[in-house]
């Protein structure tokens, strides 16, 4: 199938038109016309490269909503016209002890990404959703619950996933106390989903300007991570903390703010982080963790609780034409607090030749 798409080419260009081939279906195949991606910083990274990893051309983009155009003849979960959507895996073995738990993410032979990856069969390049059309296995498109708005529904695949499954983990719930470190694309849907979960939930942040906006997204406090004092008294009060800061920072300061047994996981830096003290771990016996994402069974469990309790992130629709300044916009953190891409702005008359 010949489709549509911005690409980046090199590290230091803009992502321009380009046109590619998606493989024909086989038969577990679906065939998804993309009407909605979700921006997210991954795609800003891999686009310049800054995790070293990136082979050009690649079309980025793994929070995508769409609507199934066609299916391979042993497709039995998904049909045409249905609304469906994907995020940052499209494959993995299904045969480990991971994957028969649900927990795909943790495949042991690695699960496939959307981009960035390379397909499990042929070893061709996955390309992502700034692109016209997308060919994935059924097992990894998830259905779009009805009364789930499709132009927002994208940054659930990612921001919500990555937030939500934590959260699971560590059983959040009614009377939860919640902590979440960083208010950006991540950290508002943590706000939102731990809000939604019944939890009690604090905002920690560096000063006090987000304290309006972490009040209107459902915090119940907020937290200066500078006012000494302030976090001194906060001490043994949170069962979970959910950390989306995206750069290397320090651990140590949030680590007393957790009751025993309470967890820190980290889900915004992927890297190094500043040298810990293992004080307030080793006397609280408290712990730090990491978790990437969530299972499928899992993102449509987190789909349809956003349907049943009207969970949506906050996002700024854009056209494809303007992904270059969204990128430029996305590296200043001047965005409220996610963009999408309106995909019907994408048309053939962009299209340039592989």
């Amino acid at each position: 199938m010949e489709t549509y798409a911005y690409a980046a080419t090199a590290a230091d260009k803009p992502l321009t038109p380009f046109s590619f081939e998606r493989r024909s279906l086989r038969g577990n195949d679906v065939a998804i016309e993309i009407l909605y991606c979700g921006v997210c910083h991954s795609d800003l990274h891999t686009a310049r490269n800054d995790w070293s990893w990136t082979n050009y051309p690649i079309v980025v983009g793994h929070e995508i909503v769409g609507k199934v155009i066609s299916v391979g003849p042993d497709v039995t979960r998904h049909k045409v016209g249905d609304h469906v959507a994907v995020g940052t895996m499209v494959d993995s073995c299904q045969h480990c002890d991971q994957c028969h738990k649900g927990e795909e993410q943790l495949c042991r032979d690695g699960n496939t990404q959307t981009f960035a990856g390379a397909d499990r069969i042929t070893g061709e390049p996955t390309m992502g959703g700034y692109a016209k059309h997308i060919v994935v296995r059924e097992e990894f498109v998830l259905h779009v619950p009805a009364g789930l708005d499709l132009a927002k529904a994208g940054p659930l695949l990612c921001a919500g996933a990555t937030t939500y499954s934590p959260m699971r983990t560590w059983n959040v719930g009614p009377g939860s106390r919640v902590g979440v470190i960083g208010m950006g694309g991540l950290g508002h849907m943590a706000i939102k989903l731990a809000v939604a979960l019944g939890a009690r939930v604090t905002v920690l942040s560096r000063s006090a300007s987000k304290q309006s906006d972490a009040s209107e997204l459902g915090a119940d406090h907020f937290l200066i991570s500078g006012d000494v004092p302030a976090m001194e008294k906060a001490a043994s009060s949170f069962d979970l903390i959910i950390d989306t800061v995206p750069t290397k920072h320090d651990l140590t300061p949030y680590l007393p703010l957790l009751d025993v047994d309470g967890t820190l996981c980290v889900v915004g830096q992927i890297g190094p982080l500043d040298e810990l003290n293992s004080l307030p771990l080793l006397l609280g016996r408290r712990r730090i963790a990491g978790s990437a994402i969530a299972g499928i069974a899992q993102t449509q469990e987190m789909l349809d609780f956003c349907a049943r309790m009207n969970v949506l992130p906050e996002v700024e629709m854009i056209r494809i034409d303007q992904i270059n300044e969204a990128f430029e916009r996305l590296e200043r953190s001047d965005v409220r607090y996610r963009f999408v891409i309106d995909m019907s702005t994408l048309t053939e008359s962009h299209s340039v030749s592989a």
